[in-house]
């Protein structure tokens, strides 16, 4: 018995690690001829920095995919119990963070926690969206509404009573927030591009 969940735990953080490691961002602006999204703008990617292309639709779907590969990766191992689910979630966050195909240089992570928020706790989900629409249309900074999203997730877990999930929500807010120290800093001395800049040095909602 001990032997079968080492191996099941095993199996859901390769399998998740790899799934979440899957850069489609820069498959889907490749694959539509929009070059290598890494030497365009912050070199990030996200769907932010594929929004720099100017192609509005592989932006909607790069984002739509980087949600899709963290909630797949906890509904499937959320199938064989909640443990291996909340395994997935961590491989899968890291994964994109730090993907093995792209030498560990990743997104920053706003994307796949909303998936695999939303794939864990829905409200907290629909938590995470709201406050980064609202914080990211009210400040035009893309970086804000991703920072200020992940943060409210481990808020609106633990107002839902999910105490389990406020440490896994804030470990992953932490990273997120890491991943954007950069943008902190120039927001801090002003020269952080807003939404529709082209200018490189962006946030990144991958």
């Amino acid at each position: 018995m001990i032997v079968e969940t080492w191996v099941g735990a095993t199996v859901t953080l390769l399998a998740s690690y790899l799934v979440g490691s899957i850069p489609f961002g820069v498959l889907v602006t490749r694959l539509a001829g929009a070059g290598d999204l890494r030497a365009i703008g912050s070199g990030n990617i996200g769907a932010t920095n594929v929004l720099r292309t100017g192609r509005k639709g592989l932006a909607v779907l790069t984002l739509l995919l980087d949600m899709g590969k963290g909630a797949a990766a906890v509904l499937v191992a959320r199938a064989f119990g909640e443990d291996l689910a909340a395994l997935a979630a961590v491989a899968a966050f890291l994964g994109h963070l730090y993907p093995l195909w792209l030498r560990f240089h990743g997104g920053k992570g706003v994307a796949t926690m909303l998936g695999i928020t939303l794939a864990m706790l829905w409200p907290a989900g629909l938590a995470f969206a709201a406050v980064w629409l609202l914080a990211a249309l009210g400040t035009r900074y893309s970086s804000v509404g991703g920072m200020a999203g992940a943060v409210a997730a481990p808020v609106a877990a633990a107002l839902a009573g999910e105490f389990g999930l406020v440490l896994l929500f804030l470990s992953f807010a932490l990273l997120v927030l890491w991943k954007h120290r950069g943008n902190l800093e120039r927001l801090l001395d002003g020269t952080e591009p807003r939404i529709g800049s082209r200018r490189g040095a962006g946030s990144n909602i991958g």
